[in-house]
């Protein structure tokens, strides 16, 4: 007869709970068992207090020749129990197992506190970060009311001033894509314009001030000239009407 270790379901609807037995592997899942085990309650959300096995008769048992499930093995392993069956296969004596299995107890404390430790710093930065969203929203919340309680005209200035500096800022990019777009030749055609245009209005300034200088030198000639010179001389007409004025008479 082949023996399995295996689980039996007990438990009405939507509360699943079994028992780990030992039946023939011919039997059906919940049929009778020639021996009970254990239990295992897969509600309990506690992974190492929802099931319980007899470590002695399941050790029987294997010697016997008894295949476990999946399930079942995977219970066996978590009690340790599959360890010592794998270390009495060797051929090692008690004292042996029990500091082998000394040293595996050890290793799950370790390993707990480890998954532990990794958790609470993982708490701590979920915090920590939480509160630095908090902070952020009531910094939010100060801008968004320092904002309302400005009056409407500042609101207002504050808005033209922007739409401003955007219309600057698009004038400018528009400038410099427009020189970036134009092709080489109409650059330089545009820098010889450019110098022409300085030449012309240095020519202008120039012959300006010599106008300037020489009504200035006119001016100081008309100074610098004697009375005398400046009395207006008799005229030819006045000499003419003076001259018929005598043959008259």
């Amino acid at each position: 007869m082949a023996t399995r270790i295996r689980l039996k379901r007990i438990g009405r609807r939507n509360r699943p709970f079994y028992r780990v037995v030992v039946m023939d592997s011919c039997q059906r899942r919940d049929g009778a068992a020639i021996e009970e085990l254990g239990w295992y309650n897969p509600i309990e959300k506690d992974k190492d207090n929802n099931f319980k096995l007899n470590e002695e008769r399941i050790l029987h048992w294997l010697e016997i020749g008894a295949q476990p499930s999946e399930i079942a093995h995977k219970l066996i392993k978590r009690a340790g129990i599959a360890f010592k069956w794998h270390l009495m296969k060797q051929g090692l004596d008690e004292k042996a197992i029990e500091k082998e299995t000394q040293k595996l107890e050890l290793r799950r404390e370790a390993q707990a506190k480890e998954k532990l430790e990794a958790a609470e710093k993982e708490s701590k930065k979920k915090a920590k970060e939480s509160k630095k969203d908090e902070v952020k929203d009531e910094a939010a919340e100060e801008v968004k009311t320092d904002d309302s309680e400005k009056p409407v005209e500042e609101k207002i200035e504050d808005k033209t001033e922007q739409k401003k500096e955007e219309a600057d800022t698009e004038v400018e990019v528009k400038k410099d894509e427009e020189e970036d777009g134009k092709p080489e030749k109409t650059v330089k055609e545009d820098k010889a314009d450019e110098k022409v245009e300085e030449q012309k209005e240095v020519e202008k300034k120039t012959a300006e001030k010599e106008v300037t200088e020489e009504k200035v030198e006119e001016v100081t000639a008309e100074e610098s000239t004697p009375v005398k010179d400046k009395k207006e001389k008799p005229s030819a007409e006045k000499t003419e009407s003076k001259d018929e004025v005598k043959d008259d008479k």
